[in-house]
Protein backbone atom coordinates (compact mmCIF):
# COMPACT_ATOMS: atom_id res chain seq x y z
CA UNK A 1 0.00 0.00 0.00
CA UNK A 2 1.38 3.40 -0.63
CA UNK A 3 0.50 6.46 1.36
CA UNK A 4 1.62 10.35 1.35
CA UNK A 5 2.24 11.67 4.15
CA UNK A 6 3.22 15.13 5.57
CA UNK A 7 5.56 15.79 8.79
CA UNK A 8 5.43 19.33 10.25
CA UNK A 9 7.69 19.72 12.71
CA UNK A 10 6.57 22.60 14.76
CA UNK A 11 8.99 23.96 16.80
CA UNK A 12 10.83 23.07 20.08
CA UNK A 13 11.23 19.46 20.44
CA UNK A 14 8.88 19.19 17.37
CA UNK A 15 11.75 18.47 15.28
CA UNK A 16 12.99 16.10 17.30
CA UNK A 17 9.99 13.61 18.20
CA UNK A 18 8.60 14.00 14.53
CA UNK A 19 11.65 12.26 13.05
CA UNK A 20 11.17 9.43 15.37
CA UNK A 21 7.97 9.14 14.43
CA UNK A 22 8.82 9.19 10.97
CA UNK A 23 11.39 6.36 11.36
CA UNK A 24 9.02 4.42 13.03
CA UNK A 25 6.63 4.48 10.24
CA UNK A 26 9.66 3.88 6.96
CA UNK A 27 10.52 0.81 9.71
CA UNK A 28 6.58 -0.24 9.56
CA UNK A 29 6.86 0.38 5.73
CA UNK A 30 9.65 -2.05 5.40
CA UNK A 31 8.69 -4.66 8.09
CA UNK A 32 4.85 -4.48 6.62
CA UNK A 33 5.38 -3.93 2.70
CA UNK A 34 4.32 -0.81 2.91
CA UNK A 35 5.19 2.29 0.68
CA UNK A 36 5.13 5.52 2.78
CA UNK A 37 6.65 9.00 1.17
CA UNK A 38 7.16 11.89 3.16
CA UNK A 39 7.08 15.80 2.78
CA UNK A 40 7.95 18.35 5.19
CA UNK A 41 6.21 21.48 5.45
CA UNK A 42 6.56 24.63 8.20
CA UNK A 43 4.10 25.53 10.71
CA UNK A 44 3.83 27.64 13.96
CA UNK A 45 6.93 29.58 14.81
CA UNK A 46 9.38 28.37 12.44
CA UNK A 47 6.72 29.33 9.68
CA UNK A 48 6.41 32.71 11.12
CA UNK A 49 10.47 32.75 11.14
CA UNK A 50 10.41 32.57 7.72
CA UNK A 51 7.90 33.77 5.75
CA UNK A 52 6.01 35.73 8.28
CA UNK A 53 2.97 33.17 8.12
CA UNK A 54 2.25 30.59 10.96
CA UNK A 55 0.28 28.56 8.06
CA UNK A 56 1.93 29.05 4.72
CA UNK A 57 0.03 28.36 1.67
CA UNK A 58 2.39 25.86 0.87
CA UNK A 59 2.36 23.92 4.27
CA UNK A 60 -1.78 24.14 3.93
CA UNK A 61 -1.43 22.45 0.02
CA UNK A 62 0.77 19.75 1.35
CA UNK A 63 -1.55 18.92 4.07
CA UNK A 64 -4.67 18.40 1.96
CA UNK A 65 -3.00 16.58 -0.86
CA UNK A 66 -1.26 14.16 1.97
CA UNK A 67 -3.32 10.60 3.06
CA UNK A 68 -2.15 11.70 6.51
CA UNK A 69 -0.57 14.71 8.52
CA UNK A 70 2.22 13.85 11.54
CA UNK A 71 2.49 17.20 13.54
CA UNK A 72 5.12 17.33 16.33
CA UNK A 73 4.54 20.69 18.30
CA UNK A 74 4.39 24.30 18.35
CA UNK A 75 4.86 27.46 20.32
CA UNK A 76 7.38 29.52 21.86
CA UNK A 77 8.24 31.84 24.85
CA UNK A 78 8.64 35.18 23.29
CA UNK A 79 4.85 35.05 22.23
CA UNK A 80 4.11 33.82 25.65
CA UNK A 81 6.03 36.62 27.24
CA UNK A 82 4.51 39.03 24.97
CA UNK A 83 0.88 38.99 24.54
CA UNK A 84 0.21 42.12 22.27
CA UNK A 85 2.29 40.68 19.73
CA UNK A 86 -0.71 39.90 16.94
CA UNK A 87 1.04 37.14 14.62
CA UNK A 88 1.20 33.98 16.60
CA UNK A 89 2.12 30.12 16.48
CA UNK A 90 -1.11 29.21 17.53
CA UNK A 91 -2.99 31.24 15.10
CA UNK A 92 -1.62 28.60 12.19
CA UNK A 93 -2.65 25.60 14.26
CA UNK A 94 -6.11 26.53 15.03
CA UNK A 95 -6.41 27.99 10.99
CA UNK A 96 -4.78 24.36 9.71
CA UNK A 97 -7.62 22.73 11.78
CA UNK A 98 -10.36 24.59 10.14
CA UNK A 99 -9.51 24.26 6.85
CA UNK A 100 -9.03 20.56 7.06
CA UNK A 101 -11.69 20.23 8.97
CA UNK A 102 -10.23 18.73 11.67
CA UNK A 103 -13.32 18.63 14.59
CA UNK A 104 -12.47 15.84 16.30
CA UNK A 105 -9.89 15.10 18.57
CA UNK A 106 -9.08 11.72 19.98
CA UNK A 107 -7.09 11.43 23.06
CA UNK A 108 -6.41 7.67 24.12
CA UNK A 109 -5.75 8.05 27.89
CA UNK A 110 -4.25 4.25 28.68
CA UNK A 111 -1.70 3.21 31.53
CA UNK A 112 0.97 1.07 30.55
CA UNK A 113 1.39 -1.09 34.01
CA UNK A 114 5.28 -0.59 33.44
CA UNK A 115 4.39 3.29 33.88
CA UNK A 116 2.37 2.68 37.13
CA UNK A 117 4.77 4.23 39.49
CA UNK A 118 5.16 7.07 37.44
CA UNK A 119 2.70 8.92 37.91
CA UNK A 120 1.66 10.86 41.05
CA UNK A 121 -1.27 9.00 41.77
CA UNK A 122 -1.94 6.00 43.68
CA UNK A 123 -1.28 2.34 41.34
CA UNK A 124 -3.78 0.86 42.88
CA UNK A 125 -6.26 3.96 42.11
CA UNK A 126 -4.90 4.07 38.23
CA UNK A 127 -4.31 0.63 37.58
CA UNK A 128 -6.63 -0.22 34.30
CA UNK A 129 -7.56 2.86 33.75
CA UNK A 130 -8.23 3.11 29.69
CA UNK A 131 -10.39 6.31 28.89
CA UNK A 132 -10.93 7.53 25.21
CA UNK A 133 -11.23 11.83 24.87
CA UNK A 134 -13.58 13.02 22.62
CA UNK A 135 -12.78 16.85 22.52
CA UNK A 136 -14.11 18.95 19.81
CA UNK A 137 -12.03 21.18 18.24
CA UNK A 138 -13.53 23.85 15.42
CA UNK A 139 -15.81 25.34 17.45
CA UNK A 140 -16.34 26.39 21.11
CA UNK A 141 -14.56 29.22 22.64
CA UNK A 142 -11.08 29.04 20.77
CA UNK A 143 -13.06 30.43 17.84
CA UNK A 144 -16.19 32.33 18.43
CA UNK A 145 -16.83 35.66 17.90
CA UNK A 146 -16.74 38.21 19.11
CA UNK A 147 -13.38 37.66 19.84
CA UNK A 148 -11.88 41.22 21.00
CA UNK A 149 -10.29 43.48 23.87
CA UNK A 150 -12.26 46.94 24.03
CA UNK A 151 -10.46 50.58 22.44
CA UNK A 152 -9.22 51.18 25.72
CA UNK A 153 -7.66 48.08 26.77
CA UNK A 154 -9.36 47.85 29.83
CA UNK A 155 -11.98 44.78 29.15
CA UNK A 156 -11.89 42.08 26.82
CA UNK A 157 -14.33 39.03 25.41
CA UNK A 158 -14.13 35.45 24.27
CA UNK A 159 -17.02 34.13 23.29
CA UNK A 160 -18.41 30.50 23.95
CA UNK A 161 -20.33 29.40 20.89
CA UNK A 162 -21.72 26.08 19.28
CA UNK A 163 -24.83 25.13 17.18
CA UNK A 164 -26.31 21.73 17.27
CA UNK A 165 -24.75 20.13 14.00
CA UNK A 166 -21.18 21.08 15.84
CA UNK A 167 -22.38 19.03 18.94
CA UNK A 168 -24.30 16.14 17.13
CA UNK A 169 -21.36 15.36 14.74
CA UNK A 170 -18.73 14.83 17.66
CA UNK A 171 -21.13 13.24 19.54
CA UNK A 172 -22.01 10.64 17.11
CA UNK A 173 -18.20 9.49 17.03
CA UNK A 174 -18.23 9.04 20.69
CA UNK A 175 -21.48 7.23 20.91
CA UNK A 176 -20.10 4.50 17.91
CA UNK A 177 -16.84 4.52 19.97
CA UNK A 178 -18.53 3.68 23.41
CA UNK A 179 -20.72 0.64 21.54
CA UNK A 180 -17.40 -0.66 20.67
CA UNK A 181 -15.48 -0.83 24.03
CA UNK A 182 -17.48 -0.57 27.73
CA UNK A 183 -20.71 0.84 26.22
CA UNK A 184 -19.92 3.84 29.04
CA UNK A 185 -20.63 7.74 27.85
CA UNK A 186 -19.79 10.64 29.93
CA UNK A 187 -20.65 13.98 28.77
CA UNK A 188 -19.04 16.81 30.38
CA UNK A 189 -20.15 20.71 30.33
CA UNK A 190 -21.20 23.00 32.37
CA UNK A 191 -25.36 23.04 32.28
CA UNK A 192 -25.87 24.84 35.63
CA UNK A 193 -24.06 28.06 34.35
CA UNK A 194 -23.77 28.12 30.53
CA UNK A 195 -26.26 28.44 27.89
CA UNK A 196 -23.82 26.96 25.43
CA UNK A 197 -23.50 23.84 27.40
CA UNK A 198 -27.20 24.07 27.77
CA UNK A 199 -27.64 23.37 24.15
CA UNK A 200 -24.76 20.53 24.07
CA UNK A 201 -26.66 18.91 26.67
CA UNK A 202 -30.03 18.98 25.12
CA UNK A 203 -28.04 17.73 21.95
CA UNK A 204 -26.95 14.57 23.64
CA UNK A 205 -29.84 13.72 25.87
CA UNK A 206 -31.66 13.71 22.14
CA UNK A 207 -29.45 11.30 20.96
CA UNK A 208 -29.37 9.14 23.63
CA UNK A 209 -32.46 6.97 22.59
CA UNK A 210 -30.39 6.30 19.16
CA UNK A 211 -28.03 4.90 21.22
CA UNK A 212 -29.97 2.24 24.11
CA UNK A 213 -26.78 0.26 24.76
CA UNK A 214 -24.52 3.22 25.71
CA UNK A 215 -25.04 4.64 29.52
CA UNK A 216 -24.86 8.14 29.49
CA UNK A 217 -23.61 10.25 32.20
CA UNK A 218 -23.64 14.06 32.30
CA UNK A 219 -21.18 15.64 34.17
CA UNK A 220 -20.28 18.71 35.16
CA UNK A 221 -16.60 19.47 33.98
CA UNK A 222 -15.09 20.83 37.83
CA UNK A 223 -16.90 17.49 39.03
CA UNK A 224 -15.26 15.62 36.00
CA UNK A 225 -11.84 17.54 37.04
CA UNK A 226 -12.44 16.32 40.80
CA UNK A 227 -13.47 12.29 39.41
CA UNK A 228 -10.62 12.17 36.87
CA UNK A 229 -8.04 12.28 39.76
CA UNK A 230 -10.66 10.33 42.56
CA UNK A 231 -11.53 7.43 40.44
CA UNK A 232 -10.31 7.67 36.34
CA UNK A 233 -11.40 3.90 36.31
CA UNK A 234 -15.24 5.14 35.90
CA UNK A 235 -14.87 6.90 32.84
CA UNK A 236 -14.80 4.71 29.28
CA UNK A 237 -15.45 7.69 26.68
CA UNK A 238 -15.77 11.31 27.27
CA UNK A 239 -16.73 13.67 25.14
CA UNK A 240 -16.59 17.53 25.41
CA UNK A 241 -16.22 20.79 24.21
CA UNK A 242 -12.93 22.25 22.90
CA UNK A 243 -12.04 24.21 26.13
CA UNK A 244 -13.14 21.78 28.80
CA UNK A 245 -11.05 19.09 26.47
CA UNK A 246 -8.21 20.87 26.21
CA UNK A 247 -7.82 21.27 30.06
CA UNK A 248 -9.32 17.49 30.94
CA UNK A 249 -7.04 16.29 29.11
CA UNK A 250 -3.91 17.92 30.07
CA UNK A 251 -4.70 16.75 33.61
CA UNK A 252 -5.32 13.19 32.37
CA UNK A 253 -1.78 13.47 31.26
CA UNK A 254 -0.97 12.79 34.88
CA UNK A 255 -3.04 8.76 34.89
CA UNK A 256 -0.86 8.12 31.96
CA UNK A 257 2.49 9.48 33.77
CA UNK A 258 3.46 12.15 31.96
CA UNK A 259 2.35 14.02 28.35
CA UNK A 260 5.59 12.47 26.80
CA UNK A 261 2.88 9.09 26.77
CA UNK A 262 0.10 10.71 24.94
CA UNK A 263 -0.87 10.48 21.05
CA UNK A 264 -3.71 12.15 19.99
CA UNK A 265 -6.01 12.23 16.29
CA UNK A 266 -7.69 15.62 14.98
CA UNK A 267 -9.77 13.78 12.58
CA UNK A 268 -12.84 14.95 10.50
CA UNK A 269 -13.98 14.07 6.93
CA UNK A 270 -11.36 14.22 4.84
CA UNK A 271 -7.46 13.95 6.31
CA UNK A 272 -6.59 13.09 9.63
CA UNK A 273 -3.44 15.21 12.08
CA UNK A 274 -1.92 12.66 14.55
CA UNK A 275 0.17 14.40 17.10
CA UNK A 276 1.04 14.13 20.79
CA UNK A 277 -0.22 15.76 23.18
CA UNK A 278 2.94 17.74 24.73
CA UNK A 279 3.56 21.23 23.62
CA UNK A 280 6.90 22.30 22.29
CA UNK A 281 8.62 22.30 25.39
CA UNK A 282 11.54 24.88 24.75
CA UNK A 283 12.95 24.25 27.79
CA UNK A 284 14.48 21.10 26.52
CA UNK A 285 14.70 21.71 23.11
CA UNK A 286 17.77 20.23 21.04
CA UNK A 287 19.48 18.48 24.52
CA UNK A 288 18.45 14.72 23.38
CA UNK A 289 16.21 14.32 26.13
CA UNK A 290 12.18 14.73 24.96
CA UNK A 291 10.16 11.55 25.25
CA UNK A 292 9.49 10.51 21.73
CA UNK A 293 6.98 8.31 22.49
CA UNK A 294 4.03 10.25 22.31
CA UNK A 295 4.69 10.79 18.84
CA UNK A 296 5.62 7.44 17.99
CA UNK A 297 2.22 6.48 19.21
CA UNK A 298 0.77 9.04 17.61
CA UNK A 299 2.20 7.58 14.30
CA UNK A 300 0.00 4.04 15.64
CA UNK A 301 -2.71 5.65 15.60
CA UNK A 302 -2.57 7.08 11.91
CA UNK A 303 -1.78 3.78 11.27
CA UNK A 304 -4.97 2.49 12.78
CA UNK A 305 -7.32 5.49 12.05
CA UNK A 306 -5.82 6.77 8.94
CA UNK A 307 -4.69 3.44 7.22
CA UNK A 308 -6.92 0.60 8.62
CA UNK A 309 -3.53 -1.08 9.06
CA UNK A 310 -4.43 -1.94 12.60
CA UNK A 311 -1.67 -4.95 12.80
CA UNK A 312 0.95 -2.55 11.81
CA UNK A 313 -0.65 0.30 14.69
CA UNK A 314 -0.19 -2.67 17.55
CA UNK A 315 3.63 -3.73 16.31
CA UNK A 316 4.52 -0.09 17.37
CA UNK A 317 2.34 -0.12 20.41
CA UNK A 318 4.03 -3.63 21.33
CA UNK A 319 7.23 -2.24 20.65
CA UNK A 320 6.81 0.58 23.27
CA UNK A 321 5.51 -2.11 25.77
CA UNK A 322 8.58 -4.29 25.14
CA UNK A 323 10.72 -1.68 25.94
CA UNK A 324 9.10 -0.47 29.14
CA UNK A 325 9.14 -3.69 30.29
CA UNK A 326 13.11 -3.95 29.87
CA UNK A 327 12.96 -0.76 32.05
CA UNK A 328 14.33 1.49 29.69
CA UNK A 329 13.26 5.44 30.15
CA UNK A 330 13.36 8.53 29.40
CA UNK A 331 13.80 10.97 32.21
CA UNK A 332 10.29 12.57 32.27
CA UNK A 333 9.21 8.97 32.96
CA UNK A 334 12.32 7.59 34.86
CA UNK A 335 11.50 7.30 38.98
CA UNK A 336 13.97 6.40 42.13
CA UNK A 337 13.60 2.73 41.54
CA UNK A 338 14.38 3.31 37.83
CA UNK A 339 18.42 1.92 37.28
CA UNK A 340 20.56 4.92 36.46
CA UNK A 341 21.95 2.95 33.32
CA UNK A 342 18.39 2.80 32.04
CA UNK A 343 17.65 6.52 31.73
CA UNK A 344 17.90 7.32 27.67
CA UNK A 345 17.97 9.95 25.74
CA UNK A 346 15.61 10.61 22.64
CA UNK A 347 17.43 8.88 20.01
CA UNK A 348 18.16 6.06 22.43
CA UNK A 349 15.01 5.43 23.18
CA UNK A 350 13.53 6.07 19.58
CA UNK A 351 16.26 3.23 18.46
CA UNK A 352 14.98 0.73 21.25
CA UNK A 353 11.60 0.90 19.47
CA UNK A 354 12.49 1.36 16.20
CA UNK A 355 14.74 -2.15 17.10
CA UNK A 356 11.76 -4.21 18.55
CA UNK A 357 9.98 -3.80 15.23
CA UNK A 358 12.41 -4.21 12.97
CA UNK A 359 13.00 -7.65 14.75
CA UNK A 360 9.17 -8.52 14.21
CA UNK A 361 8.23 -10.18 11.01
CA UNK A 362 4.74 -10.65 10.61
CA UNK A 363 2.95 -13.89 9.92
CA UNK A 364 1.62 -15.17 7.00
Amino acid sequence: MKKKIAILPGDGIGKEVTSWGQKILEAVGEVFDHEFSFETALLGHSAIEVTGNPLPEETLVTCREADAVLLGAIGHPMYDNNPTLKVRPEQGLLRLRKELGLYANLRPIKIFDELLDASSLKPEVLKGSDILFFRELTGGIYFGTPSQRTENGEQAVSSMVYSKMEVHRIAKMAFEAAQTRRKILHSIDKANVLEVSRLWREVIQEMEKDYPDVKVTHMFVDNAAMQLIRDPKQFDVVVTGNMFGDILTDEASQIAGSLGMLASASVGDVVGMYEPVHGSAPDIAGQGIANPTATILSAALMLDIAFGMKQESQSIIDAVDSVLKEGWRTKDIANSSTLSDRVLGTDEVGNKILEKIMAKVPSA
